[in-house]
């Protein structure tokens, strides 16, 4: 008859196989998943990692880096600073346009590039309150345009050219009021024209409406 030390060794060495068994089988089961969750979503070529946002953090946990897809169609990817505010933008909207954004880190727009209707570039400047004062794009049609804002974002010189390419300047006051405009017509007839507080207006040639 079996000893009682002999019976706790048996049952001990059996303990021992089954935390083997168990760990072994813990181990494997958590492979699986990790596989599982790298492998593609629906039908793909290659491996791939797919995700609807992918956030990537520094040693500190915090965020650097951020690429989401929205269901709206918008997706981009954005760069944090070491504090984790948003700085950089690249994406593309909703109507299909590309955009390339910088920011303060308040937030506040110092520089976008936007392409619209895929021909259209657009390219804005801001001052550190997120203000306008500089743009200058290309139109749809054609036409292209540059304009100077004040420190209120109001434009106040503002240079194009139309779809032939005859190039014009407008200079505008504060309130908004057109005070000098110098013009080449696609015929290549040169004009201007400059308006004074009080309503007087010089034309040059006098014959400009």
């Amino acid at each position: 008859m079996e000893s009682l030390d002999t019976r706790l060794e048996l049952l001990e060495r059996r303990c021992r196989r089954l935390q083997s068994v168990t760990f072994a089988a813990l181990a494997l089961g958590a492979l699986g998943v990790g596989v599982a969750l790298l492998r593609p979503m629906g039908p793909s070529e290659g491996g791939e990692l797919v995700a609807s946002r992918l956030t990537l953090m520094d040693s500190q946990g915090r965020t650097r880096a951020t690429l989401s897809a929205q269901e709206g169609g918008e997706g981009g990817l954005v760069l944090h600073d070491t504090q984790g505010r948003a700085r950089a933008l690249l994406g593309v909207d909703a109507s299909g346009s590309p955009r390339l954004r910088f920011a303060t880190a308040e937030g506040a727009m110092l520089a976008e590039l936007t392409v619209y209707s895929e021909e259209a570039p657009r390219l804005v400047l801001g001052n550190n309150g997120g203000t306008e004062f500089f743009s200058v794009g290309l139109m749809p049609d054609g036409s292209s345009r540059l304009e100077l804002g004040d420190e209120n974002g109001r434009p106040r010189a503002i240079l194009g050219a139309d779809e032939h390419g005859a190039p014009g300047l407008l200079l505008v006051d504060r309130k908004g009021q057109p005070r000098a405009a110098l013009r080449v017509s696609p015929k290549d007839d040169a004009s201007l024209v400059l308006e004074g507080q009080d309503g007087e207006v010089f034309r040059a040639p006098s014959s400009v409406q």
